[in-house]
Parts: structure tokens; sequence; C-alpha cells
């Protein structure tokens, strides 16, 4: 009998040690890791002001490019950039417009968000639209920003430099002074057109500009605001 009892507490026993041990397996615990994911898709398009001008002028490749989003960027409820959030990149090429051919051109990579808690994230970001730059397209997928072509305007240059100078040669010679003074007044304008560059681009301060996100970014979310305007830009 006493044999009996010491197997059935010895049961018990075990049982009771085992129980923990069984419901801490069954609950598995969620990773810090997990809660935090979030991330920035590609190809999320996100409005920016310039803070400062860029020109195919007076900017050389190489220099920094700094900007600031202007409206909130959110994804399934949740903000991912709020407005007034920085952003920084890099100028990767400058062309001036040529006297004969070649327009001008700038392209610029955003390569850094900046929160307003100071969180940096890496990214890969290309101009996509620039409806606040009169007389520019962007002509591909990198993002450059040309200039339109200008050959319209030269023409008409010539044109009227004619038409100046054979209104001056009809005055002064009669009817075969309008056709000297028209030949003279044209080369005149030929010369004007050959030697006068075509448009620069020009971004001035407070430009907007559309950028593209061109691949997936992760993010630490406990470190973006849940609000749609970066802190900083209410001070």
């Amino acid at each position: 009998m006493r044999v009996i009892v010491a197997l059935l507490f010895a049961a018990a026993l075990a049982s009771a040690q085992s129980s923990p041990a069984t419901q801490t397996g069954t609950a598995a615990p969620v990773s810090p890791n997990q809660a935090s994911e979030l991330s920035i898709p590609a190809g999320t398009k996100v409005p920016v002001s310039l803070k400062h001008a860029v020109s195919s002028k007076g900017t050389r490749e190489g220099d920094g490019v700094y900007a600031e989003t202007t409206f909130p960027v959110v994804a399934n409820g949740r903000v991912l950039i709020p407005a007034g959030t920085f952003v920084q990149g890099r100028v990767s090429h400058i062309q001036r417009g040529g006297r004969i051919k070649g327009r001008a051109e700038v392209l610029m990579h955003f390569t850094t968000l900046i929160y307003p808690s100071g969180y940096t994230v890496l990214l890969p970001g290309a101009v996509e639209n620039a409806p606040g730059v009169d007389k520019t397209s962007v002509k591909d997928d990198e993002g450059t920003i040309r200039s339109d072509s200008q050959k319209g305007e030269k023409v008409g240059t010539v044109a009227s430099t004619a038409g100046t100078g054979a209104v001056v040669g009809g005055l002064s010679n009669g009817g075969k002074g309008a056709l000297i003074g028209a030949g003279v007044g044209g080369a005149v304008g030929t010369a004007i057109a050959l030697l006068t560059r075509g448009n620069d681009v020009k971004l001035d301060a407070g430009t907007t500009l559309e950028i593209v996100i061109q691949r997936d970014v992760p993010l630490d979310a406990s470190r973006v605001p849940t609000t749609t305007r970066a802190y900083s830009s209410q001070q």
C-alpha cells in the first residue's frame, strides 16, 4: 500500500512540475523586431520642397541638395513620413545648355531621410516629376530634369532681326535697301542665336518636386512619429 501511495505522489509531483513548462511553450513570445517592423514600399511618391536653389549654371556636381516633405506619406493607416521631414541628396550630373545644340540638365539623387527625432534612414530616391519648374521636363527614369528646346525661339530671333533690318533698310534706301537690310539683319540674328546659350534649368528655393522611392525601405516603427507633421515644423 505504501508503495502505491508513493508512486501516486511521485506522478502528481512530476505533473505539477511539467505544467508551467508546457504553458510557456505554447505561448510563443512576440519578437520586438516583429512588433516594430515597418517599411516604405518601392514606388512611393513623396512631395518635397527645396530648401535652397539648384541650377545648371551655379551648381556643381557633388553639391548637396536639401529638401523637406510637404505632405505626409501614409500606408495602411500608419504614418510613414510626416510632413516637415528632411530629405538630403546630392547633385549627380550638371550640364549647361549649348550654343548650337544640347539642352541644360540637372540630375539629383536623394539618399537620406531625417526624422524630427534624429532617426536617419538611407533611401534611393529619384525625381519623378518637377511641376514647380518652368520650361523643363523629366526625361528618364533616373530623374534628369532637362530644359525645353529653344529651337523655335532661336528661329524667331533670326526672323525678328531680319524684319527689323528690312524696315531700317527700306526707310533709308527704298526697296533695294529693304532686301539688303533683311539680309544683314538675318545674319545678325543668326549670330545672336548661335552665340546665345540655351535656357538653364533653375530650381529656386521653395520649388516643389515629386520624388519616388526606388526600393523598399525598412523602418523602425518605434522611431517613426505617428503624427502627420514633424515636430520641428510646428516650432
